[in-house]
């Protein structure tokens, strides 16, 4: 991903009223906390707050607890982020109140950026732990004048699948995706589905953009360029065109949902394309142990071998008195064995966003899994820097953008394309940026 300034991300002279429009709410203040000097480390105790909807992350914290005599890290549950958790933040924020940390997915974390909202670690001394992390996802986090959350679980995606469905019709893996069409083809003559794909969550297509080499928006010094129209997105766009109207697919139902589960645990939808935290949904298929197994994310003919799906952020807010102290925390459950064992343990996090550390235990095979140690096999080669596309980056309005993406994918239904709904989406987004004051220009105009 390429870094991008926060003068880029405001467009170069943003209002502070179009950034509160951008965020939802009122901003913190116009002067960014990131502006004023730093807060030392305490001498005495420290009580910290986290908000977050993960689950199980007070086990964490309280694991954390113990380990400390001064600095003391109390967990808040909140609603997810799109669903009421991220207005209370802006909230209390707007109120300078709030949390030390909160958790922000990747693809929310420049809106938070723009409303002036987090805290630049790199004024604290990130910039010492960013060999601990991904690079594909310390990326994300980082802009040319700053780090503004760390990492804190993502989802390389591969692709779950049913052997024995597969072997009713003389199946192979498939590697790329033509021949995971082929595959789908015989497995519709058998009255089984290869795969779901969601008309209302446009996440799923952006990561198959992603991975066939899209980048939609990059800033510039005058401002942002759009690129949804380019080769790579149509070229996702067409095949799944084909895929929904050749029955493929379904658009019935995404994955994980109660109709998902009841055709996974049938047999006849045979396999699903994901995040690696898709494996503990799948656990709850019924009678599905021993019947799954997971290979590589199928490879378009120009692009890289896997993609991201999800992925969040521990962000430390601008109204923090002890971001020190919040960072060190971060960092603490985020790279030793002993935080993200406790966040795979208890939370059941996505894939580790440290560099080197898997998680013990995701580093033996999976009874349930069909004895395979796909972690290993699958999802380690997938976080490779050269297996992730490096020039995507968030943009100011992404949840917005994928609402509209969505809206116009559920033209499908009634006689659309997914390649009408793109390009509609690109003049659609324009607009949105020009209406909040950003400065927009679409690729090659």
């Amino acid at each position: 991903m390429s870094p991008i300034s926060r003068r880029q991300l405001l467009g170069l002279g943003v209002t502070a009223g179009a950034t509160a429009m951008l965020a939802g709410c009122a901003t913190p203040g116009t002067t960014s906390v990131n502006s004023l000097p730093t807060i030392p480390a305490a001498d005495g105790p420290v009580k910290l707050q986290y908000w977050a909807w993960l689950k199980g992350l007070d086990q964490v914290t309280a694991l954390y607890n113990k380990s400390q005599s001064r600095v003391q890290v109390e967990t808040v549950f909140i609603p997810g982020g799109n669903a009421g958790g991220y207005q209370k933040l802006y909230s209390a924020l707007a109120a300078g109140a709030g949390p030390d940390i909160a958790q922000v997915e990747l693809r929310s974390l420049p809106e938070f950026l723009l409303a002036n909202g987090v805290v630049d670690l790199k004024r604290y001394g990130a910039d010492q732990y960013a060999d601990l992390y991904d690079p594909t996802l310390w990326n994300q986090v980082s802009y040319t004048d700053g780090v503004y959350a760390i990492p804190q679980d993502s989802g390389p995606m591969g692709m779950f699948y049913q052997p024995a469905v597969f072997d009713t019709v003389g199946a192979g893996v498939p590697a790329t995706w033509d021949e995971w069409a082929a595959v789908g083809t015989e497995l519709k003559a058998a009255g089984v589905l290869m795969d779901s794909f969601p008309l209302a969550d446009a996440s799923l297509f952006a990561a198959y953009a992603t991975q066939a080499g899209a980048s939609w928006l990059r800033a510039e010094d005058d401002g942002w360029v759009i690129d949804m129209t380019d080769e790579a997105t149509l070229t996702v766009a067409r095949f799944f065109d084909k895929a929904i109207d050749d029955g493929i697919v379904t658009t019935a139902y995404g994955a994980y949902t109660p109709a998902w589960f009841s055709a996974a645990s049938a047999g006849t939808i045979a396999s699903v394309a994901t995040g690696s935290w898709g494996d503990a949904l799948i656990e709850g298929v019924s009678g599905a142990e021993g019947k799954w197994k997971c290979a590589p994310l199928p490879t378009w003919q120009t692009g890289y071998a896997s993609s991201f799906l999800g992925g969040s952020t521990a962000a430390i807010l601008a109204n923090s008195q002890h971001p020190q102290e919040a960072l060190d925390f971060a960092v603490w459950m985020t790279t030793t064995p002993e935080g993200i064992n406790a966040l795979i343990e208890f939370c059941g996090i996505g894939w580790s966003p440290a560099r080197d550390v898997v998680g013990s235990l995701r580093e033996q095979p999976s009874p349930f899994f069909s004895g395979q140690n796909y972690n290993q096999e699958v999802f380690v080669p997938a976080t490779k820097e050269s297996s992730q596309n490096q020039d995507w980056s968030w943009w100011p309005i992404t949840q917005q953008s994928f609402n509209i993406l969505s809206d116009g994918f559920r033209g499908k239904a009634s006689g659309g394309t997914l390649v009408d709904a793109v390009a509609q989406a690109e003049k659609d987004i324009m607009a949105v940026f020009q209406n909040k004051g950003l400065t927009i220009r679409k690729a090659n105009a």
